[in-house]
């Protein structure tokens, strides 16, 4: 039976989610060890791959269950008691043999929260502070990465993806209680591209970059800005299917 997991989980805890070389803790080692623990071992497919200190609060995952596991709520309450408190299992269901995590995503929505207010040490890996925001001015800048582009200038230089085109449906900047909340739609994402985009607005805030220069890195015209939004404050928010 293959099952689609539904899950959150605390990015600052990890290295990432998938698993790697070195022996690091990651999303994928945490929940493969947990489904060791319950007597699985299939393979675990993620929707997508998340940077070091990046959150999810409803990631997914697919594998096929063993056939003596046919109780799912059990098996939720059971991965929980291991996985906790750094990841949440949010939901367990059967789903259809040709079912892929990555490969059957429609659509993938991201959220990247800032604070103005002083820095907390509570808060510090969950949000990130900076002294100001020109809302205007990310609010007109936002909207310019809508639409099907070339973001070669907008990946990490050792991406090794095969198209560098991504459809951007839908972008918000928006101000939640004391938090202020970029929101990115798209069918799909290069490596750290959200962070560079969010590292441009931030730039662009603090009036080191324009529009002008955005449009240009966005044509592939000119590279004005590689750096990277701490992963602190981008959080994974849905997969839509």
């Amino acid at each position: 039976m293959k099952i689609k997991i539904t899950l959150s989980y605390d990015g600052s805890k990890f290295r990432g989610s998938q698993i790697q070389k070195e022996h690091s803790q990651t999303v994928a080692s945490k929940l493969s060890y947990a489904l060791s623990c319950l007597n699985i071992y299939s393979k675990i497919n993620f929707s997508g791959r998340t940077d070091s200190g990046v959150h999810a609060l409803a990631g997914v995952v697919d594998l096929e269950l063993p056939s003596f596991w046919k109780d799912l709520d059990k098996l939720k309450s059971c991965l929980n008691r291991i996985c906790l408190p750094e990841i949440y299992i949010k939901k367990i269901q059967k789903v259809d043999s040709n079912f892929h995590a990555r490969f059957s995503a429609k659509r993938r929505v991201y959220r990247y929260m800032i604070s103005t207010n002083e820095v907390s040490v509570f808060l510090n890996s969950y949000i990130t502070f900076v002294k100001s925001i020109d809302e205007s001015k990310i609010q007109e800048a936002i909207k310019l990465f809508e639409g099907k582009h070339n973001f070669s200038l907008f990946k990490k230089s050792n991406s090794d993806t095969k198209s560098d085109i991504c459809t951007i449906y839908k972008t918000r900047f928006y101000k939640y209680n004391d938090l202020y909340i970029m929101y990115f739609e798209a069918d799909r994402f290069l490596r750290s591209q959200i962070r560079m985009m969010v590292g441009f607005l931030l730039k662009i805030s603090e009036s080191k970059l324009t529009t002008k220069d955005l449009i240009e890195q966005l044509s592939c015209k000119k590279l004005h800005n590689c750096t990277l939004a701490l992963p602190n404050g981008l959080y994974l928010a849905k997969i839509k299917y």
